[in-house]
């Protein structure tokens, strides 16, 4: 997986124990046109702490130019900012 940490915008739904839930993104591509991703399915999430900036990683999968990928999500819970990670 290649490292990116690209800010992304995203839809999310958030539990009652204050975890969200990524539903789908959108990110600008090489062309500058954005493109949305729905995900389909979240592998795992676990929280981490980095240099004392709290995020949850999420790994997860979806169907990409008829492809199925597996890739990382961060979410900044200080910031409530949201990145593409790994790809």
């Amino acid at each position: 997986m290649k490292i990116l940490m690209k800010p992304i915008e995203m839809i999310a739904w958030f539990t009652t124990e204050k975890k969200p839930i990524p539903l789908r993104y959108r990110l600008v591509d090489e062309n500058d046109t954005y493109k949305v991703i729905k995900v389909d399915r979240i592998l795992f999430a676990e929280e981490e702490k980095i240099a004392g900036n709290r995020m949850i990683l999420y790994r997860c999968q979806s169907i990409i130019h008829n492809t199925q990928k597996i890739y990382e999500l961060k979410y900044e819970i200080d910031t409530c900012k949201w990145f593409l990670f790994k790809i």
